[in-house]
């Protein structure tokens, strides 16, 4: 290859990368990105913060169970009960099924239950069920015992949650008190004096 055949071949290749970046700074000038304030698409658990990028949304806990509780319908719990009965039993004496028999569980011994193997996470878990431990329990397994065998996904609405632990309170030999719905205190608040004086028209 003779030099004037080189020189045609890197004149055109020096055209071609010429012709290529004055194309980009050229669309660069024609066409300005915008950035949006949120992503068009939004993705569960997942928020956008002020500079775009994705931060983790703080998950919700259940509510306090006692007010819950006091206002709670323990038919309307036997009712909600009947999703749970695939895997357990709650009569005394009741069989084990995929998970154990629940006659009497509020304040007992967690992860322990005759003829039933729990899994290692619940029995260490350790201390007895009590109320707020079921509440956090039924609104989540998974989070109140990392580990645990159980697959149920929780019960997410606090009423129905809480008409459940009230069912579950009553399937015992000393069945624990509901708590009392509290009247509100009356107000010891004055009335105002009324002002009847009377203006006079102008």
């Amino acid at each position: 290859m003779d030099s004037f055949e080189f020189n045609k071949i890197a004149a055109a290749i020096l055209i071609a990368l010429l012709t290529i970046k004055g194309a980009d700074l050229i669309s660069n000038h024609l066409i300005e990105p915008h950035m949006l304030k949120e992503n068009v698409y939004k993705i569960a658990g997942v928020s956008s913060s002020s500079s775009g990028a994705p931060t983790e949304v703080a998950k919700k806990g259940p509510a306090p169970i006692e007010p819950l509780l006091a206002a709670a319908n323990v038919q309307q719990g036997e009712a909600a009960f009947k999703k749970c009965t695939s895997c357990h039993t709650i009569e005394k004496g009741g069989p084990n099924r995929i998970g154990p028999d629940l006659y009497g569980v509020v304040g007992a011994p967690k992860g322990q239950h005759q003829g039933y193997a729990y899994s290692s996470a619940l029995e260490k878990k350790g201390g007895t069920w009590t109320l707020d431990d079921l509440n956090e329990w039924l609104y989540s397994p998974r989070d109140f015992v990392p580990g645990t065998k159980m697959s149920f996904a929780g019960v997410k609405d606090d009423k129905e949650r809480a008409d459940l632990i009230a069912y579950m309170m009553k399937q015992s030999d000393s069945p624990m008190p509901l708590p009392e719905v509290k009247e509100a205190a009356p107000s010891s608040k004055e009335p105002e004096p009324k002002n009847d004086v009377k203006k006079e028209g102008h």
